[in-house]
């Protein structure tokens, strides 16, 4: 199947829907191979007068090297049919394994940012800023923060270092026809 480009102000679908329900393979290559990361913490809307999307990605992410090699990465999005390999690319390490491989996906490319031939619909990305949080950035309810950072990192989101967030623009939408 081929695929057809929108502009990000053409995109119709509820972003809380696309972000939160069916979740977003983030996606970058590094020396020619290519790490999936299944992304739940998002956020979509205009900055510096750009259509912008902000993932939260761990330090200790095996993608964190492969997003920080590349100048921009993809956000691809499946049918339900997925689901279980997106837990799959959530859960397992690209250290350890081929995660696109073991997927059975099968990469393509916008330009130099890869993006999944079995998706239904791929945001192509250029990365504009990547920046830490930190402890003191947050504020008021302690319980909130020691929830989710400190410690190992958990499947269900909880432990881990404080996020990086990677601010991007939505340079295409790429729709399967």
């Amino acid at each position: 199947m081929a695929f057809h480009s929108i502009k990000p102000a053409g995109l119709t679908e509820n972003i809380f829907d696309l972000i939160g329900k069916d979740w977003f393979l983030m996606s970058a290559e590094k020396e020619g191979r290519v790490n999936p990361m299944t992304v739940a913490w998002a956020t979509m809307g205009i900055l510096w007068q750009k259509p912008v999307v902000m993932c939260a990605v761990r330090p200790e992410r095996f993608t964190r090297e492969f997003l920080d090699a590349a100048e921009g990465f993809s956000l691809t999005v499946f049918d339900n049919s997925y689901r279980k390999m997106l837990g799959y690319c959530g859960t397992v390490s690209g250290r350890d394994q081929d995660k696109v491989e073991k997927a059975g996906l099968t990469v393509a490319h916008a330009g130099d940012v890869p993006y999944f031939e079995e998706c239904r619909m791929a945001l192509v990305c250029r990365k504009l800023c990547v920046t830490p949080l930190k402890e003191e950035d947050f504020l008021g309810d302690e319980a909130f923060t020691q929830k989710w950072y400190g410690g190992e990192n958990h499947a269900d989101g909880t432990g881990g270092g404080y996020h990086l967030l990677y601010i991007a623009e939505i340079t295409d939408i790429l729709v399967k026809d």
